[in-house]
């Protein structure tokens, strides 16, 4: 399997969920193993996908270095990766990437405009040989060997729309984008006024976000999916896990996880060196270049 990027350049504009700010995005062909960098073209600062440069996981992934950051990457790392893109070049003209309707669908769809460019390099992955576990009490994620990537997330809340739900995921592009990126981000109305008053939430609303009263779920438009809060979850933790660089080759588990523990996980995998191997991923027999699973022959 072959390094990938995208075939051409492609913006968007949007308003971050935090900030509430507007912000222009492109995306831009990347050489092969070059990565994925950020680039605050206002602060001409580009800061590379790595765990080291995470500087906050309060209600989202941050990155950060030389005094830039760049807020809320999951959705939009969550979609990169389920697309297979291992090069690009990722420019935003403020703190916060957009949001766009709360999911990664949008992000989906931007990466069907910029296509996917083949290049003459290796694919290489992560494969875990031992289970790492991060506990917050009873919350807790996972990454277990396995010779396939899969999600299994379970979350409890005492609100009578989410309750207890329970997703497992075997990740491929096509299942990603059939099962997973149109799950939307969810939050409480009874927290809004805290978290703006912390200066995040400021861009949140009905047209990006599930919202929650007490009673129920307050878009009219209900859910997409019946456990929509838990594959949202996984959501986040495919982009979270993204921040190694490279696919995994893993099973992940979770109960209650958060950006926090995803990124304490991220940072116990690499300072483990007997708890992974870099692999070069073998060429697979498959229809088409969209319905690739990231797995060992």
């Amino acid at each position: 399997m072959k390094q990938t990027t995208i075939k051409r350049r492609v913006e968007v504009v949007g308003i971050g969920l935090h900030k509430g700010v507007p912000v222009k995005m492109s995306l831009d062909p990347a050489p092969a193993d070059s990565g994925i960098v950020f680039f605050r073209t206002d602060l001409d600062v580009k800061i590379p996908l790595h765990p080291d440069f995470v500087v906050d996981t309060t209600m989202a992934t941050v990155l950060g270095k030389d005094g830039a950051k760049i807020s809320t990457i999951e959705h939009f790392l969550s979609a990169v990766h389920a697309y297979g893109i291992d090069n690009l070049l990722v420019s935003v003209d403020n703190e916060e990437i957009p949001i766009m309707d709360g999911s990664a669908i949008g992000y989906c769809a931007l990466l069907d405009e910029a296509e996917i460019e083949t290049l003459d390099a290796n694919k290489k992955a992560i494969e875990i040989k031992k289970p790492i576990e991060v506990r917050d009490g009873e919350k807790f994620v996972r990454i277990e060997p396995s010779d396939k990537t899969i999600f299994d997330f379970k979350i409890k809340f005492d609100h009578p729309s989410i309750k207890e739900q329970v997703y497992c995921f075997k990740f491929s592009t096509q299942a990603y984008k059939e099962e997973i990126a149109r799950a939307r981000t969810f939050g409480f109305l009874s927290e809004v006024n805290y978290l703006r008053s912390i200066g995040l939430a400021k861009g949140g609303g009905l047209h990006n976000c599930i919202v929650l009263d007490e009673n129920g779920v307050l878009n009219k438009e209900g859910l997409r999916y019946p456990e929509e809060f838990a594959r949202h979850k996984i959501l986040d933790a495919i982009g979270d896990m993204a921040i190694l660089g490279m696919p995994l080759l893993g099973t992940y588990v979770a109960f209650a996880g958060s950006h926090k523990l995803n990124h304490l996980l991220t940072k116990q995998i690499l300072a483990q060196s007997d708890a992974y191997e870099i692999v070069t991923l073998p060429d697979f027999e498959k229809e088409s270049e969209a319905e690739f699973a990231y797995a060992k022959e």
